[in-house]
């Protein structure tokens, strides 16, 4: 049978933590390898399980991986590589803590499906919309919006308003997806979206079909805000330059009045997503996930 398991560097609360793990075990992966960056995490003692494995990114393990890089996104690509090396499974996925698969047949199966040939599988990315009304749940949604690429053009105006030349393709983050990997294959190198082999980038294939990533990025509006400094300078909105530049020099009610046409979903917009299938809408459950694990 095909194993797989995830990789993932991680500094967030111990509830979010425990609700990652607890969503990909319920998923069925073998092996949770969690690389916490900051070392004196009190996170990484209340985690223990027999299928998750704790790398505390001390100053001795960036020694044995040949220095600590300033970038955390370099920080990220080091962990899973190594822990890619070290991979006694099938498969190997790289995804972040607020990213939670969402396979629509068990992960396995989807995996035993490749070809041999296949060393890469995507998962795309549906962003959690924000919504007050929801009880609480560590994660808090039950609607994402996928990507409006230019085959939706059309979709742009009326669910993203005056904001659409803001958020062309409607993602405040990454629209390039997760990848898991294939273990052993020799040259190859993990990293956030993608692979390299024999430092030549390869080629990502298509998104799987039947395969998403739900990424709860800016659900929390409070959270949002707060990271929004970071993101603008050192994440992923300087990849973004009509957002960044917007929010840069945005006026505290025109950021709320852009989160609010952007990542609210007013009915009609939600039936628009629905019907052209940019909309997943899930309810994970992970309180009880969690109560069932921990």
């Amino acid at each position: 049978m095909t194993d797989w398991g995830i990789v993932a560097t991680v500094k967030a609360p111990l509830d979010k933590v425990r609700a990652f793990v607890a969503w990909h075990l319920h998923l069925g992966a073998s092996q949770i390898a969690l690389c916490f960056d900051d070392p004196g995490d009190p996170a990484a003692d209340h985690l223990a399980h027999p299928r998750v494995t704790i790398l505390r990114c001390d100053a001795a393990h960036w020694r044995r991986l040949g220095g600590r890089p300033d970038r955390h996104q370099n920080r990220q690509s080091k962990n899973a590589a190594h822990v890619y090396r070290q991979a006694r499974l099938d498969w190997l996925a790289h995804v972040d803590v607020d990213e939670f698969l969402f396979p629509d047949r068990p992960m396995a199966q989807i995996l035993s499906g490749l070809t041999h040939d296949q060393i890469l599988c995507r998962a795309e990315p549906f962003e959690a919309m924000h919504d007050p009304d929801l009880a609480d749940d560590i994660y808090n949604a039950s609607a994402f919006r996928g990507a409006l690429k230019p085959r939706h053009a059309a979709l742009r105006a009326p669910v993203l308003g005056r904001f659409k030349d803001v958020l062309p393709e409607a993602m405040l983050s990454h629209a390039n997806g997760k990848a898991f990997f294939r273990t052993g294959v020799p040259g190859l190198s993990p990293r956030l979206h993608g692979a390299f082999r024999d430092g030549q980038r390869l080629e990502a294939p298509p998104f799987q079909p039947g395969l998403a990533l739900l990424h709860f990025h800016a659900q929390d509006r409070a959270a949002w805000s707060a990271a929004l400094p970071f993101r603008l300078t050192r994440g992923a909105y300087q990849y973004h330059s009509e957002l960044q530049a917007f929010l840069a020099s945005a006026r505290p009610d025109e950021v709320a009045a852009f989160y609010a046409e952007t990542q609210m979903l007013a009915p009609q917009k939600r039936a628009l997503l629905r019907s052209e299938g940019r909309l997943i809408e899930a309810r994970l459950a992970l309180r009880d996930k969690v109560a069932q694990i921990f």
